[in-house]
């Protein structure tokens, strides 16, 4: 009896080892399941904030490429505008000043008031000479010479001063359009409009003459046959 309690406990002994090594080896893994939910948790921490990262990343890439587009599209812009200018001052170097310079030398006013100008001009020498004269013969023979036969009046003096003053505040419309014009952005394609206009060509109405020889001809040798067959038919 005695022999089966000792038994019993010696039992019962190891079963509480056990047990201990079994709370021992339970508490471990409890330890190392709480790690593994603790790195867990920090690791979706960890992923959050790799997202919240990305979501930057991706947001700061697409302000990047918006602001990328912008550059590309002002500098396309800034170098078309360059690209205008540079083909407006070479046409304005090549082509415009001798443009304007002749609308200005041809223009109908300005051939107006140099003519007459010239007129005046001309007037008050023709009377000027003519005064001289008179004068140089009132001294060879002693006596005044009347010069109310000059055919130009002592109104000629005003007559050149009222050229002159008319040359100088000369106002030319085609002046006028030019300037008027470059003060526009588009001075370049107006000028080209005013000095330099494109050339049209009238194209013909006159279609192309048909062979109406021909016809006839074939015509005539219809009715021809025809006269002859009749004729044949009354012999």
């Amino acid at each position: 009896m005695e022999v089966e309690l000792t038994e019993a406990r010696v039992q019962l002994s190891n079963k509480d080892k056990d047990l201990h090594a079994k709370d021992v080896e339970i508490a471990e893994l409890k330890r190392r399941l709480n790690d593994q939910i603790d790195r867990c948790e920090s690791l979706e921490i960890d992923l959050e904030a790799e997202k919240v990262k990305a979501a930057d990343a991706e947001e700061a890439r697409a302000v990047s490429t918006a602001a990328l587009n912008v550059a590309q599209t002002n500098y396309s812009e800034a170098q078309g505008i360059v690209d205008t200018l540079v083909s407006e001052a070479e046409w304005m170097r090549t082509r415009g000043v001798v443009l304007v310079a002749n609308s200005i030398l041809n223009a109908n006013e300005l051939d107006r008031a140099v003519a007459a100008l010239t007129d005046a001009a001309r007037a008050v020498g023709h009377r000027g000479g003519y005064l001289e004269c008179a004068d140089h013969v009132e001294q060879m023979l002693g006596q005044e010479f009347d010069t109310s036969h000059c055919s130009v009046t002592e109104h000629a003096d005003a007559a050149l001063a009222s050229a002159e003053n008319s040359y100088d505040n000369l106002s030319l419309p085609i002046m006028e359009l030019v300037v008027e014009s470059l003060k526009k952005d588009d001075w370049c394609q107006r000028l080209k409009a005013i000095l330099d206009p494109p050339v049209t060509v009238e194209l013909s109405d006159e279609e192309p003459a048909g062979d109406d020889g021909d016809d006839d001809g074939n015509d005539d040798d219809g009715e021809d046959d025809g006269d002859d067959g009749d004729d044949r038919r009354e012999e």
